[in-house]
């Protein structure tokens, strides 16, 4: 086993923790995010996935903004109370949709111009709606899991191409669990109003 082998096991135990926290919507999934997108952006560097590897940078910068809404941004009177997961509200569909075109566009741009990525319209049209699904979940939108499904099964085949074959699995499962995570969100949502 090679280092990048033992790196790629390590993001996948930390994707699995950080995936059954999100499904439990367990406010904890935040400190793993710290992490494991350390971990990730090694590897994606190493790889040649650089638009994943920018990516992982901001998904620590949102790691502490989604621990900030999810523990104090809802009130309720006087008090801070835990923010609940709730639907999309129409016009973050439309400005989540304008966002995430601008961004494909852009890191697309950036990643034929400056880089030698192999994977240009893949690893931008990723990384690009990571960014949309990370805002999400940081909200505690159920939508980000229609989003992350779309992502996940995108990175599976991409990851199977790179020839990083654990994380290729991990986000397959992924893919699997965003349509439980969803589901089981919903019913949340419909228990906490």
């Amino acid at each position: 086993m090679n280092w990048l082998q033992f790196i790629d096991i390590v993001s996948t135990v930390l994707g699995l923790l950080y995936l059954w926290l999100e499904y439990r919507a367990n406010i904890w999934l935040w400190a793993v995010s710290i992490i494991m997108p350390a971990v990730h952006a090694y590897l994606y560097y190493e790889k040649g996935l650089y638009a994943d590897f920018g990516m992982e940078l901001y998904y620590i910068i949102m790691a502490f903004y989604g621990f900030y809404c999810w523990k104090w941004s809802k009130k309720k009177g006087d008090a801070k109370v835990n923010l609940p997961i709730s639907h999309y509200k129409k016009i973050h569909v439309v400005l989540s949709a304008i966002t995430w075109l601008v961004l494909w566009g852009f890191i697309y741009w950036i990643l034929i111009s400056f880089t030698d990525s192999k994977v240009p319209v893949l690893d931008s049209f990723t990384t690009s709606l990571s960014a949309v699904a990370m805002w999400a979940l940081a909200r505690k939108y159920v939508e980000q899991w229609l989003l992350w499904f779309v992502v996940d099964a995108v990175c599976c085949g991409l990851y199977i191409y790179k020839e990083i074959p654990f994380t290729a699995s991990l986000y397959g499962f992924y893919t699997i669990i965003a349509v439980f995570g969803y589901n089981k969100w919903k019913k949340m949502m419909k228990t906490n109003t």
